[in-house]
């Protein structure tokens, strides 16, 4: 898809400290496309109580007009500051009161879109909704886009914030959108409950950074002091996602195994038994340009994941990482990981594990790293992004549109 005018809306914005898919995306269709990404617009009471921070001392800025609203951030990619302060809302009880306030604030914030929109000239734009169910379920009334989209990227309606109001408010927001795109099959069955065009997306990953055909990635040097084989995990270290018992279950019954875990702990995570055992290694945050050196020196590489609301429609994205690597590959059975199955060793238990390990560690061979790699590195953003333009068209073209 080329030479279109897209808007962007989300749950977070473009100066936020931690990557985002949404952001990706943005990049990538802005290759081709002129994009508009909108931040949220500020609300009452985060102006009051992160009043101190520099995110909300620039958008009070944006506000007075002592700062552009609008900024170019590359060719064809705009970043918009809503000036518009809205009510926070999530804590209303009733529904009729939420909702005549949500569709109040809803305005406002389509009024500052709509300003962008004509000062860039931007004509019959595609809307692009990542997760913003409040605010988003009155923009294609508001803002009248050729075609709309919802994105879906996780399982906001588990979390307590989002429950509250989201389980009434997102099933209408989907059912009134043209295509919803997910990352997850289990959100895209979700979808399908509201809305016949509910599509599985999968994700990207730069994976240029984790192709060690492309590259020579060396193993670090506190690495290789471990005995092999190890096996290891790399990513933040959340007692919410991760099973302390099945890592220990694995290092108890294996002692010749070295388990390594590079990335921060939780309390949890530092207040466990791991810390204990001779052969669990933790080496602690690395910056992330040197997560595929420790990748390279995984005989076997894991993601011990809980099977809870947390995770089990999340897509993991270190499995393409490990993928892209060619790395045997051993993670829990979720929901999301089906997509992986054909790759990947997949358990539920910790005996499981144990077994799955030996498994993968016996068979890995040069043919099945090479089919991981070409799994693995075929889930880049440009790919995923063509994806979503593909259900973007199969939509407009029942709608005799052309796109």
């Amino acid at each position: 898809m080329k030479g279109k005018d897209i808007v962007i809306v989300g749950i977070q914005p473009w100066d936020i400290e931690i990557g985002s898919n949404c952001k990706n995306i943005a990049v990538e269709m802005a290759k081709n496309n002129r994009v508009l990404y909108v931040n949220s617009p500020l609300d009452r009471i985060s102006r009051w109580k992160e009043r101190h921070t520099e995110k909300i001392k620039k958008r009070l800025r944006v506000k007075k007009g002592n700062e552009p609203d609008l900024v170019e951030l590359d060719d064809n990619l705009w970043n918009l500051y809503p000036k518009t302060l809205i009510e926070s809302i999530n804590w209303m009880k009733s529904p009729a009161l939420f909702d005549f306030v949500n569709r109040r604030n809803a305005k406002k914030f389509a009024s500052d879109i709509q300003s962008a929109i004509q000062r860039l000239g931007f004509k019959n734009v595609i809307l692009f909704n990542d997760s913003s169910m409040f605010l988003g379920l009155h923009l294609k009334e508001l803002l009248k886009p050729l075609v709309s989209v919802y994105y879906m990227r996780d399982y906001l309606t588990k979390n307590p914030y989002w429950r509250k109001h989201g389980v009434r408010i997102e099933p209408k927001l989907i059912q009134n959108t043209d295509v919803v795109v997910n990352n997850s099959t289990l959100y895209a069955e979700y979808g399908a409950q509201f809305n016949p065009h509910s599509y599985m997306v999968g994700q990207g990953c730069d994976t240029s950074l984790f192709n060690n055909e492309l590259r020579q990635i060396e193993v670090p040097t506190d690495l290789k002091e471990i005995t092999k084989p190890i096996i290891g995990y790399v990513g933040y270290l959340s007692s919410r996602r991760l099973s302390i018992e099945i890592i220990e279950y694995m290092a108890r019954e294996r002692p010749n195994w070295s388990i390594v875990l590079v990335g921060p702990e939780d309390e949890q995570f530092k207040a466990s038994s791991l810390h204990k055992l001779p052969n669990v290694y933790f080496f602690g945050s690395r910056d992330s340009s040197v997560l595929p050196n420790y990748i390279q020196g995984f005989d076997v590489a894991m993601n011990p994941q809980l099977i809870n609301d947390a995770t089990i429609g999340n897509y993991p994205r270190k499995i393409d990482e490990y993928l892209a690597m060619g790395k045997p590959t051993l993670a829990s059975a979720t929901k999301a990981m089906e997509y992986f199955k054909d790759y990947t060793y997949l358990g539920t238990s910790k005996e499981d594990y144990v077994a799955l390990v030996e498994k993968a560690l016996a068979e890995n061979n040069e043919a099945l790293e090479k089919q991981r790699r070409a799994y693995g590195t075929s889930h880049s953003w440009e790919n995923n992004v063509n994806e979503i333009y593909k259900y973007i068209k199969i939509v407009a073209s029942e709608k005799g549109i052309t796109v």
